[in-house]
C-alpha cells in the first residue's frame, strides 16, 4: 500500500486562498458602490426637477460599470497571485532563486 501524501505535497490548484476570494467579493461590492455614488452624482448635478427615474439610471448603471471593471481587475489579480504562487513553490523545490 502506497504512503499517504505528504502535507506538502498538495495537489495543484488554481484556485486561489478564502481570504484572497473574499478580499477580491469585497473589492468589487465596494466598487461598485462607488460606481452607484458616482452615477447618482452626475445625475443629481445635471437633473431638474423631478429626477427620480434618471437618478435610478445612473446609480445602476454606474454600479454595474463599476462592479463589471472590478471584477475583471479582481480575476487578474486572482491569476496573478496563484502563478506567483506557483513560481514560488518551483524555486522552493528546486532549492534557491533562478
Amino acid at each position: 500500500m502506497a504512503a499517504p501524501d505528504a502535507p506538502d505535497s498538495r495537489p495543484l490548484s488554481a484556485l486561489p486562498s478564502p481570504a484572497a476570494r473574499i478580499a477580491a467579493f469585497v473589492s468589487i461590492l465596494i466598487g461598485g458602490f462607488a460606481g452607484g455614488v458616482i452615477g447618482y452624482t452626475l445625475v443629481d448635478l445635471q437633473c431638474e426637477g423631478e429626477c427620480g427615474l434618471p437618478l435610478g439610471i445612473g446609480v445602476f448603471v454606474g454600479a454595474v460599470v463599476a462592479a463589471g471593471g472590478m471584477s475583471i481587475v479582481a480575476v487578474l489579480v486572482l491569476r496573478a497571485l496563484g502563478e506567483w504562487r506557483e513560481i514560488e513553490r518551483l524555486e522552493a523545490s528546486r532549492g534557491g532563486t533562478a
